[in-house]
């Protein structure tokens, strides 16, 4: 099995670049639909059919390990007037989406990485409702 340079075995997978393609699809003409993801991003992607190319090159990478997606979600994503409920909105749909496309163990992967992609993307984006403070509260002083 191959290693990833984390030492981590790659995982057995069923996926291929044509799930997740078919995943990525099926998954993004519900967002454009959905009354609260919609919103979001609709305005600002402009060409669906290439955006879908440009997220199965993503997925691809993530998941199979492809090497094809060049970008940086974490910029993209602070551009946009995103709040934490859209993640987690965003996340209950990509699972129902996952399980009607993919079998239990590709669906199950997917969600996996989608769950440690949107921590993360909720860490840097500062929506982190888990966070800590550093303890000091901050007061305006006005002189």
């Amino acid at each position: 099995m191959p290693f990833l340079s984390t030492d981590k075995p790659m995982p057995d997978t069923t996926l291929t670049e044509a799930a997740i393609a078919r995943l990525v699809d099926r998954f993004y003409d519900k967002v454009t639909a959905d009354p609260l993801l919609g919103p979001v991003f609709n305005p600002v992607v402009h060409d669906w059919p290439e955006h879908k190319r440009l997220l199965t090159s993503f997925w691809c990478s993530v998941a199979l390990r492809a090497s094809s997606y060049r970008g940086n979600p974490m910029a993209v994503h602070r551009q946009l007037p995103i709040r934490a409920e859209h993640f987690d909105h965003w996340l209950g749909l990509w699972r129902a989406t996952c399980a009607e496309e993919l079998d239990e163990a590709g669906a199950a992967e997917m969600v996996d990485y989608a769950q440690r992609i949107g921590r993360s993307l909720k860490y840097g984006l500062g929506l982190n409702p888990d966070a800590r403070g550093i303890g000091v509260p901050l007061v305006s002083v006005r002189r």
